[in-house]
């Protein structure tokens, strides 16, 4: 299966041309990008933009690779309705990497002086934003205690032509390993990866064992080894088909202003760990794609986080309750702050089993709706509806205080210590009203009715 963005925009073109759109008027970096996608989302269209001329850059952006679901099961190469179960039966399947000698990325390295960050077309997404900032922005680093490889996305801003500010507010595997190179009064090695396969976007968000490689995740993922090749100037193995890699190092003991940003919960984020990246190095493609990821409440972001965490919940909640039938983290909730959970209870108490296990996999999630399998947690309409007719407050919700949470929530405390709510929305077992429903044959008799009746419509 080819690895690279590239390919995966050129499939997209051959079998889904209306999905891909390609913008040849300048637009300005500062804002417009933002304004052309949120525009699209407001009209419930979340195509990928290829915007050709970035006023002040050479270099075209894409964007909007990540905005919908249909792109992870394009990446798996499945239908929509396949992608979640594909995902959790390859993950099982870990496959090492094979290392690449001679990269594409390996053709122009800048160094030094040389080193000019400006000359990207980096965006600045809201007014907000006090500069422009990397938002695809995978990190590769390596734990410097037990030598694992990892990789995920934080957010870069420029201070200069050399210097990022870097925010690990995630408090996930580079944060730790960042804290482990400072207990050894070390700075922390990494490559800053731009333009790669959503393949590598779904692993990297993936909550795997510290001391596991997210490149073997990776491998499984694509049914093949993941490509590596190693940085120009760090004995780091970046994915071989990156567009563009930045190499550099995170400091130790320095900490600078950064932020405030636009960030995934639609409001400014204030918080930030003040980590600063030293470029030292520059490597790229000929003729490079610089790939963004719209900030805000946007479908570019939130829509993969809520994917990959909906595989994590379900492998969970299968541990401990036996008939799990589908999970939901919806963009909505931010792409992580809400969990719907639906299963056949066979037991009362189940669905307080299946909130526990959520809130065991992810210190980001704070709500989670249990429903009944009759009800379609895709359909927010539908678990309402299950919540004002299965729920009664005083036996139903579960409050869980002082519980871990994301710092960038607003609503937390600045150490994100926040308050999680369980919610049994399932029908206790044993005689309950009736749900009303049509049969299957004259479901499908009334859609083709109303199919003819539209094709009249338009007439």
């Amino acid at each position: 299966m080819p690895q690279e963005l590239r390919d995966f925009i050129a499939k997209m073109e051959a079998d889904r041309p209306d999905e891909v759109l390609h913008i040849q008027d300048e637009v300005d970096p500062k804002y417009d990008v933002t304004g052309v996608m949120l525009e699209a989302e407001r009209h419930g269209h979340y195509p990928l933009f290829l915007f050709h001329r970035i006023k002040g850059s050479d270099l075209p952006v894409v964007t909007g690779v990540l905005s919908h679901r249909k792109r992870f099961a394009d990446a798996l190469g499945v239908p929509l309705e396949q992608a979640t179960q594909t995902y959790i039966r390859r993950s099982v399947n870990r496959i090492a990497p094979s290392e690449i000698r001679k990269a594409p990325f390996h053709a122009n390295v800048q160094t030094g002086s040389e080193v000019d960050l400006t000359k990207l077309p980096i965006l600045t997404y809201f007014p907000v934003d006090p500069a422009p900032y990397i938002t695809a922005a995978m990190v590769v680093t390596r734990d410097p205690i037990t030598g694992t490889d990892t990789l995920g996305y934080h957010r870069c801003m420029v201070k200069c032509k050399n210097r990022l500010g870097i925010s690990l507010h995630g408090r996930r595997r580079v944060w730790e390993y960042q804290l482990r190179a400072e207990e050894l009064k070390q700075d922390l090695p990494a490559a800053i990866c731009i333009g790669l396969h959503p393949i590598h976007s779904l692993a990297s968000m993936a909550l795997l064992p510290y001391d596991e490689s997210k490149f073997q995740l990776i491998g499984g993922l694509f049914g093949e080894p993941m490509e590596v090749a190693r940085c120009a100037t760090l004995d780091l193995m970046v994915p071989a088909w990156s567009e563009i890699v930045l190499e550099g190092r995170i400091l130790s003991g320095v900490r600078e202003p950064e932020g405030p940003f636009s960030e995934f919960t639609g409001y400014a984020s204030y918080r930030s760990t003040r980590h600063v990246f030293l470029v030292e190095a520059v490597s790229y493609r000929d003729k490079p794609l610089y790939q963004s990821i719209c900030s805000g409440f946007a479908g570019d972001l939130n829509t993969i986080m809520g994917f990959t965490r909906e595989t994590d919940v379900i492998e969970a909640v299968r541990r401990t309750v036996p008939n799990v039938k589908a999970v939901h983290v919806p963009i909505s909730g931010c792409g992580i702050f809400h969990c719907y959970i639906s299963i056949k209870k066979t037991a009362e108490g189940q669905p307080q089993q299946a909130i526990y296990a959520a809130f065991g996999i992810d210190h980001g999630c704070k709500l989670v709706i249990v429903v009944d399998d009759d009800v379609d947690v895709f359909d927010e309409k539908d678990v309402l509806w299950a919540m004002s007719t299965r729920m009664q407050g005083d036996r139903s919700i579960m409050v869980m205080p002082r519980s871990m949470g994301v710092i960038l929530d607003p609503s937390t405390t600045e150490q994100g210590v926040t308050t999680k709510v369980g919610i049994d929305s399932t029908r206790p077992l044993g005689p309950y009203a009736q749900r009303l429903e049509l049969s299957v044959d004259t479901k499908v008799r009334a859609a083709k009715l109303w199919e003819e009746a539209q094709v009249q419509m338009r007439r």
